[in-house]
């Protein structure tokens, strides 16, 4: 396995591990487990962080990836990765919201926010594997430039 693969497989792994501990915190929260609760939910939210740092780190100096599938997808994909997009933009905008509530003891506010982010932020782990699936495993796509790169001029 080259960089190509390294990064995506492990930034996706962390994903998945963010939304595994979100269903585990969940699961803690209806049994009124709240320390153990919120110890799994911070372990997510670092999860998350490691993710979003190893992505955009990869993006600024690796490159993203283009798509590697028949032309005839390309506008199915597309639609599909902006709607992954914005699904893990208001998934990370909800988390904080919920995470600063949960921290500012406004409990009520944070199950209600909590029901809603924790939905979301499945659905966002689901379509991020869908999308490392589809640019890395069923249709390898070529390299773009790295964002550093087109910012220096190189």
């Amino acid at each position: 396995m080259d960089w190509y693969f390294i990064f995506p497989t492990i930034s996706t792994s962390f994903i998945v591990i963010s939304a595994v501990l979100v269903a585990i915190g969940w699961g803690l929260a209806i049994r009124r487990r709240l320390d153990a609760h919120k110890k799994v939910m911070i372990a997510a939210a670092i999860a998350a962080i490691i993710f979003f740092i190893i992505y955009s780190s990869r993006t600024v100096i690796i490159g993203n990836t283009s798509w590697g599938g028949p032309d005839s997808l390309k506008p199915y994909y597309i639609t599909f990765l902006i709607f992954h997009i914005v699904l893990a933009t208001v998934a990370a905008v909800f988390g904080i919201t919920t995470l600063v509530l949960g921290f500012k003891s406004k409990y009520a506010k944070h199950r209600k926010w909590g029901r809603i982010t924790s939905i979301i932020w499945f659905f966002t782990a689901i379509t991020g594997v869908a999308v490392y699936v589809l640019l890395y495993l069923m249709y390898p796509g070529g390299h773009m430039k790295p964002l550093i790169h087109a910012i220096l001029g190189w």
